[in-house]
């Protein structure tokens, strides 16, 4: 019996993947840290004690990895167009879910509900779709 071998991917993988995401994920962190503090002194807010950052932190890196997991399955199309937002929504609604899980179990006063689609939301992009053969990539049809 013969064994196949995988052909050439058809999607790009950024060599440094690992790299990227722990960027995005710690800025996506750091933005929402910055977000609350200043939210505990402009609107009364409870300060965030180092648990509430520990929630945020979990809710990103949840977010993060549903994120890259469906990139895996599903890259991001080359352009623009209808299968970007069919992919968004099949994306965000169970990340959304996985939010309000999180938020239950870990009974939090922060919005991890939409925490946790946002991150997912901007990890699934770090991995993108080739063009199919025969067509113009992006920057080549836009000249």
């Amino acid at each position: 019996m013969a064994v196949k071998t995988p052909g050439p991917s058809k999607a790009y993988v950024p060599p440094n993947l690992a790299l990227r995401l722990t960027r995005l994920l710690l800025g996506i962190a750091s933005f929402l840290f910055l977000f609350y503090t200043v939210g505990h002194y402009l609107t009364g807010w409870p300060f965030p004690t180092p648990l509430d950052l520990l929630r945020i932190a979990a809710a990103v890196l949840v977010g993060g990895g549903v994120g890259l997991v469906f990139a895996r399955f599903w890259p991001l199309p080359p352009e623009p167009g209808f299968e970007r937002i069919f992919r968004i929504f099949f994306l965000l609604l169970p990340a959304l879910v996985l939010g309000y899980g999180l938020q239950i179990l870990l009974s939090a006063n922060q919005a991890l509900s939409l925490i946790v689609p946002l991150s997912a939301w901007l990890a699934s992009g770090l991995i993108v779709r080739l063009p199919q053969e025969g067509q113009k990539s992006p920057p080549e049809a836009r000249k």
